[in-house]
């Protein structure tokens, strides 16, 4: 069910999908960090999750567990459990979950539709990049599909088919397609934001086993950025087990 938040636990940039007593589903604005870094910034998703779930009881034992990240400047779904076996039933089958997320990028990918694959290791200076050897490296499975191609800009469907850091962004950069507005990957500055989205999670409840789906509308900032005034971002079907829910 959607949660009702009070006015004083509800964050600015973060809106509350779902909630059951094993977990919560958020959807974050471009711009805040999914969880703390080394500089211990203190407004992340992950800490104003769990100020909601404590509600201001500082004895509460009550967190977030934070199952999965999204990047500072990425927008889109975020998935937390209330309690440690839920977190680990959840990891044990991320790989039966289904990531969907829309970007916009330089120049237009050919073919219009396929996988990158490759293997990613982090250097020192934690950018992550490809490496031949597989010993040294995770390997990445990136599909995607052509949605638009608008010039120098094309509008891109992505379906994550492994989960590693930054590997939506590095990998595309890699293929000579950086992502709109990665200052990072694709030394692209002077854009208002990353033009990248976590539009669509589905997952199995960690305990019911009901498959549950959820939707957060694209940004209209990334129509725009295309010349557009409407565009169709494709997600599947919200009906699953009467489980979808919309941002």
């Amino acid at each position: 069910m959607v949660p009702k938040i009070p006015p004083k636990y509800r964050p600015r940039g973060i809106s509350f999908l779902y909630e059951d007593r094993d977990v919560i589903v958020v959807s974050k604005e471009a711009g805040i960090l999914t969880t703390h870094t080394r500089r211990h910034e203190p407004f992340t998703v992950e800490n104003a999750v769990g100020d909601y779930l404590r509600k201001g009881c500082a004895r509460s034992a009550k967190r977030a567990f934070l199952v999965h990240r999204l990047d500072r400047e990425t927008s889109g779904l975020l998935l937390f459990a209330k309690n440690e076996e839920a977190q680990e039933r959840i990891k044990e089958h991320w790989k039966e979950n289904e990531k969907i997320y829309f970007a916009l990028l330089r120049g237009t990918p050919s073919p219009s539709q396929g996988v990158l694959e490759s293997y990613l290791a982090e250097n020192e200076d934690l950018y992550m990049v490809t490496v031949r050897d597989s010993s040294q490296g995770k390997f990445c499975q990136t599909e995607y599909e052509v949605l638009e191609g608008a010039g120098k800009v094309s509008a891109v469907r992505i379906r994550l088919l492994t989960g590693r850091k930054n590997q939506i962004r590095a990998q595309f950069a890699h293929a000579g397609h950086p992502v709109l507005g990665d200052e990072k990957y694709g030394r692209d500055s002077g854009e208002r934001r990353l033009y990248l989205h976590a539009a669509y999670l589905a997952f199995n409840h960690p305990f019911t086993g009901r498959r549950l789906a959820f939707e957060s509308p694209v940004p209209r900032s990334f129509t725009l950025r295309l010349g557009r005034r409407d565009m169709v971002w494709p997600v599947p079907s919200m009906d699953v087990a009467n489980g979808g829910q919309k941002a």
